[in-house]
């Protein structure tokens, strides 16, 4: 695997492949010295054209604790601003030294079009509405550590709720879950849905307080008004009215149910409830598992039989 652009990339067994290699990054990350020399003498740079603090902070972790060296490329300080195109500063960087590019940009398809120009492993940390990979992995790693499913998703019931139009979570999360055998069921209101879902493996509703009972797993998405140029929604209390886990949606869950959002939360909005008080949140975990998922895409991208062993 030279990139990893999309979900779409990988197949159900690589997807599986990817998640038993994060169990060993995260006994990694366990250890007293959280750190193999797996990555030594690497080069891994963040390009983020967008504000990230999960996303960017992890990435950055992960590839320190595998030993590689890192850069962050603050693009508000960067030649950029005086109009330096993007295959410029991609090309000038990759001139030092880059063995991958960690890219976050607000159009879609940006990080396909630096690999034509570098030679580097380019992995997509999210591209305007279109995908967001390592987030949907981890997303899979979570659901599988906190429901104990090893060998796949089949028969489990997942409903992802809110801002399914602007949300690269959201595309990326429908190809992961039900490649691995999951039900997923899209619930927004219409404004919220893409206008078209051909080729969706999913069901929709509108009715979130129908399903909230019989659910294995509910991701809740944040309501994107940055990136919203039209008026969606009548008002925000009153998507949180229907569409927000309030105490009584939290208290009609099931006792196994797992409660999931990929951060940053509005509370008050799409969570009304105090996420620490819900037996079954799996945010903060979500988080914890991001640095081990994105350690095993560095490592399965860059590595070429490193210790996974010893310290650094």
């Amino acid at each position: 695997m030279k990139h990893l652009l999309s979900i779409e990339d990988l197949t159900a067994t690589e997807i599986h492949q990817l998640l038993e290699l994060t169990d060993h990054m995260a006994e990694i990350n366990q250890r007293t010295i959280p750190k193999v020399p797996a990555l030594r003498g690497k080069n891994v740079v963040s390009l983020f054209f967008e504000d990230s603090t999960r996303t960017r902070t992890s990435f950055d972790t992960a590839a320190r604790r595998l030993s590689a060296d890192t850069m962050n490329f603050a693009v508000s300080s960067s030649s950029v601003n005086k109009g330096e195109s993007l295959r410029d500063t991609v090309e000038t960087i990759s001139a030092m030294g880059v063995d991958a590019f960690v890219v976050r940009h607000k159009s879609s398809g940006a990080p396909l079009q630096l690999t034509r120009w570098t030679k580097a492993s380019v992995i997509n940390a999210g591209d305007g509405w279109h995908q967001h990979p390592t987030q949907a992995l981890l997303d899979c790693y979570t659901i599988r550590a906190g429901l104990n499913r090893r060998d796949g998703f089949d028969g489990l019931r997942i409903a992802i709720v809110g801002d399914i139009k602007h949300s690269r979570v959201a595309r990326s999360d429908v190809q992961a879950f039900t490649a691995l055998g999951a039900h997923v069921t899209l619930v927004a209101p219409p404004t919220l849905l893409p206008p078209s879902l051909d080729g969706w493996p999913v069901e929709t509703s509108h009715d979130l307080d129908a399903l909230v009972g019989g659910l294995d797993v509910l991701y809740l998405l944040r309501v994107q008004r940055e990136r919203m140029d039209e008026a969606l929604l009548p008002s925000l209390r009153e998507y949180s009215t229907m569409y927000g886990l309030t105490p009584a949606r939290a208290a009609a869950l099931a006792p196994h149910a797992l409660v999931m959002h990929p951060g940053p939360m509005n509370r008050g909005v799409e969570i009304a409830v105090d996420p620490a008080e819900l037996p079954g949140s799996m945010i903060l975990h979500q988080v914890a598992n991001g640095v081990a998922v994105r350690m095993a895409v560095l490592f399965q991208l860059l590595g070429s039989g490193g210790d996974l062993r010893g310290e650094a």
